[in-house]
């Protein structure tokens, strides 16, 4: 199959922070495992007594801090990531006494903190992101599966072929053969979009714009209660929130074009912290880069009083770039790293500002180009492995170089090619060191917190000497002043 047959509402999904691939992944295969494990025959279902789950690879290094042992037990008891009680999710597995029953084939089965394991950081699994399920009766096996969670809230099967889908309307695989199904069939791209859509999932152009207008509503409540929430986020690290203040210092400002950047800032800050924080975002592609698309978005509506309806085709273009850059690359950070996150994010939010202004298709294009080509060889690879560090402020970047490529682009035109510009966006990702993927040890991760946060002057030539020879790139901002947090 070599067409895109993505569903607009796979590419933006609502569900809790912090991370598409360590929560909304994991509580989406823990709810098909629940349904295979229900499908069992009754005589095989009357033995069973426990379940168990392990956990690979950068799901094994930060899972716990990212809640995907959270996530997975509430997909065992089947909530789901679109309408899961966010602060219940977040006091799952709290008291490490509390157990958790289920009904499976009639019988109560008991889920607690020793139900889910993290297991080996280095695997000989084909993707990163591994999740093996077991259902138990006693030592012996009943049932397993395993399960990877591929970016985005993305998950396969193991030994599951995946099911033929439906041809789009107009089948494309990139921007070329975007182009010339437009030429062929006299549409614009948002018709195009709305006509597959309903050729993929049955959606009704009616139908597919209110669910567009429920992601915006969830966009522009993850701003607004990002600039509303203060104090520190979840983990180790102890970081706070900086939306806030932000905004407030941003609203004083009496110069238009510093008002215009701060504010921009302070709401695609909004929205990661949100994220951060676990509660409900839409992945924009990722959760990671959840808060790109929404801060311009917010702009837009709030400041600009660009109509919904307006909004709407510019998500339908996002949705069209979004889905180029997932078939023909990549929009996993444990892939290809933060190039196919906060890259892919700020080409989405590029091409709905092009759009949105009613720009053609060719701008459309070259301003997402600029946007994800000046984001190529980003890494993936945060403090001490939570969507804090650099991510929150990565969003905020994102969003200005998001502007600043349609700027660029309507004002001064070039000739660019999305798809060519995804090629190497995956051969980067590729060949980059794994250490420097998602979660994984390398980059920032491999920096001690305490070094993070403690100032130049308290460490010695050698150790400064020994971390530069390991980690050249995080050393040179990690040692810039008193530290990366000014402390």
């Amino acid at each position: 199959m070599n067409y895109i047959a993505t569903s607009i509402f796979d590419i933006f999904k609502v569900g809790p922070g912090p991370s598409s691939s360590h929560t909304i992944g994991p509580m989406r295969a823990a709810n098909l495992f629940l349904g295979a494990a229900a499908k069992l025959p009754s005589a095989v279902l009357a033995r069973a007594n426990g379940l168990d789950v392990c956990l690979y690879g950068s799901l094994s290094s930060t899972g716990k801090g990212h809640g995907s042992d959270r996530a997975i037990i509430a997909g065992l008891m089947g909530w789901q990531p679109e309408t899961c009680d966010t602060v219940r999710l977040l006091r799952l597995l709290q008291d490490p006494l509390e157990t958790y029953g289920i009904r499976l084939g009639g019988k109560n089965i008991l889920l607690s903190r020793q139900t889910v394991r993290f297991g080996k950081l280095h695997h000989s699994f084909p993707y990163q992101n591994v999740m093996v399920f077991r259902l138990m009766a006693g030592r012996r096996r009943l049932l397993e599966k395993v399960y990877y969670s591929i970016g985005g809230g993305f998950v396969l099967c193991e030994g599951e072929r995946e099911k033929r889908p439906v041809r789009p309307l107009c089948a494309y695989s990139n921007m070329a053969g975007m182009r010339k199904m437009l030429s062929a069939k006299n549409l614009s791209l948002p018709d195009l979009m709305f006509a597959n859509e309903r050729a993929l999932t049955g959606n009704s152009r009616t139908q597919t714009l209110k669910r567009l207008m429920r992601l915006l509503s969830c966009m522009d409540s993850s701003v607004k209660n990002g600039l509303c929430n203060e104090g520190l986020l979840p983990g180790p690290i102890g970081l706070s929130r900086k939306a806030p203040g932000l905004y407030r210092n941003a609203r004083k400002l009496r110069r238009p074009g510093e008002k215009f950047l701060a504010l921009l800032n302070a709401y695609a800050m909004a929205a990661s912290e949100e994220n951060a924080a676990g509660q409900r975002i839409v992945t924009a592609p990722t959760s990671g880069s959840a808060g790109v698309l929404p801060g311009v978005i917010y702009l837009l509506r709030h400041e600009f009083k660009v109509p919904l309806r307006k909004l709407c085709e510019g998500l339908l273009a996002a949705a069209a770039i979004g889905g180029i850059i997932k078939h023909n690359a990549s929009i996993s950070g444990a892939e290809v790293g933060c190039q196919g996150e906060i890259g892919a994010a700020a080409a989405m939010a590029a091409a709905l500002l092009a759009c949105v202004n009613g720009q053609d298709l060719s701008v459309v294009e070259n301003a997402a180009e600029i946007a994800l080509e000046h984001h190529l060889g980003m890494t993936c690879d945060p403090v001490d492995g939570y969507v804090q560090i650099p991510c929150i402020e990565r969003n905020a970047v994102g969003a200005v170089t998001a502007y600043t490529a349609y700027l660029q682009e309507t004002l001064i035109s070039r000739n660019s090619n999305l798809t060519r510009l995804s090629k190497p966006c995956w051969r980067r990702g590729a060949t980059c060191p794994k250490s420097t993927r998602k979660h994984l040890a390398g980059g920032w991760r491999s920096v001690p917190l305490a070094v993070k946060l403690i100032p130049t002057t308290r460490r010695n030539e050698n150790e400064v000497h020994q971390e530069k020879m390991e980690n050249p790139f995080a050393v040179c901002f990690s040692f810039a002043g008193n530290g990366i947090l000014g402390a």
